[in-house]
């Protein structure tokens, strides 16, 4: 295989990035299977726990409001032992918690489950995010960037599909036993996958320089923890309670949800493989903008439809547009933090930001008590996606950054 010339390139072969790429790609896949099957069995989960539909929303804000711990902790690791190994070890734990989260014997554990779940899944998405953008060619970055986003997006479709072909006869439980795959995934890692090269060059040799590196860029954190907060409003606050209300709303049995949520996830697929693309040629802040704006159009279509056919629609664009800015993220991040510090800055402060963003589910469940699902789902959307637009326009641009060549 050839090897990418270029200034600033990955010493690495083309085979080597899109390893690394198929590996972040499918560990954000099975992560987003395991936390979107609690949405879509949450009803489910109530029941059998004798809880509200509000109490097991609170599962999920736990689970985000763990992932940074997650993030901080392997991407610390990443920054100074270097990408691979922890994000083999990141696998192995998150699939002995996604198992054993079918086995929860009591509310009480499940929720404590969620939580290092919560470690896991944080734990990934930055270091892998950074061993993918630091291995791909630039001026491929945002399409890539926007294949390697949308692993949650075919996480979220494949447990709609299995939720769709195996609840039923199953039950929620043995789904999360599914979980047990990203273990293999690691072994993958193991024997397909090369260091990154940026880091090898950039590594630093003691924790206190890595300190000294996370303190000197505080400004470009705080930013990027508000920015991100918006992102996870955008995307949680469209995606999490969104079976729900089809549920208590429309009235959909597990059919009928499953399959509106698959379609709208093939709408975030394209959407966020295609803005991607668009956002080598046009930049990344501006794709964003773009994307949040048009995504304020679809909001009427996607909560108060009057019929089935638009409400399919509706979902279809409304993930299109907002996954469509999602795409763009790893690679946007990425350009945006030190070398030094990429392991951690994307990852923690995407977390952090999630962190924030993780009570919309519980927001959005509270609201709909006082007023209909639909109203409650289109306030929210409309004013996340407006300040997030406006906050990301505000942002710096570093589109194409060649990470060896480029400080």
């Amino acid at each position: 295989m050839k090897t990418d010339a270029r200034p600033g390139a990955d010493a690495g072969t083309s085979s080597d990035a899109f390893s690394a790429l198929a590996a972040g790609f499918l560990g954000w896949t099975l992560d987003a299977f395991d936390f979107f099957l609690v949405t879509l069995c949450l009803t489910a989960i109530a029941k059998e726990f004798g809880r509200t539909d509000t109490e097991v929303a609170f599962s999920l804000t736990l689970t985000l409001a763990f992932r940074p711990v997650g993030a901080f902790i392997f991407g610390m690791l990443a920054d100074r032992y270097g990408r691979r190994l922890p994000l083999m070890i990141d696998l192995v734990f998150y699939s002995a918690v996604e198992v054993a989260t079918g086995l929860a014997p009591n509310f009480s554990t499940f929720l404590v489950l969620r939580a290092l779940f919560g470690i896991g899944m944080g734990g990934e998405w930055g270091v892998g995010a950074s061993l993918a953008m630091e291995k791909v060619p630039a001026k491929w970055r945002g399409l890539l960037s926007g294949l390697l986003q949308q692993g949650y997006a075919l996480g979220n479709l494949l447990s709609s599909l299995c939720y769709l072909f195996l609840f039923d006869k199953w039950g929620w439980r043995p789904l999360f036993f599914l979980g047990g795959i990203p273990a293999l995934l690691a072994l993958f890692v193991r024997y397909r996958v090369k260091e990154s090269a940026v880091w090898e060059e950039t590594k630093r040799e003691k924790w206190s320089q890595i300190g000294a590196d996370i303190a000197s860029h505080w400004k470009l954190f705080a930013y990027l923890v508000v920015f991100t907060a918006g992102m996870n409003f955008a995307s949680h606050g469209t995606q999490d309670m969104y079976p729900t209300f089809l549920q208590r709303y429309w009235h959909f049995g597990t059919s009928e949800r499953s399959l509106l949520t698959a379609f709208s996830m093939c709408g975030a697929l394209i959407g966020g493989v295609l803005m991607g693309f668009v956002s080598d040629h046009i930049g990344r802040r501006r794709t964003i903008v773009i994307s949040l704006l048009v995504a304020v159009l679809t909001v009427p279509l996607w909560a108060f439809a009057p019929r089935i056919g638009l409400l399919f629609a509706g979902a279809f664009l409304i993930q299109f547009f907002v996954q469509g800015a999602w795409g763009v993220i790893p690679a946007h991040l990425s350009e945006l933090s030190p070398n030094e510090i990429r392991g951690l800055l994307p990852g923690f402060s995407y977390q952090c930001g999630a962190l924030i963003a993780g009570t919309v589910p519980t927001i959005e469940a509270s609201i709909a008590t006082r007023m209909s699902y639909p109203a409650a789902m289109a306030s929210v959307a409309c004013v996340v996606f407006v300040g997030t637009a406006i906050i990301a326009g505000l942002g710096k641009e570093r589109k194409g950054r060649h990470f060896l060549t480029e400080a």
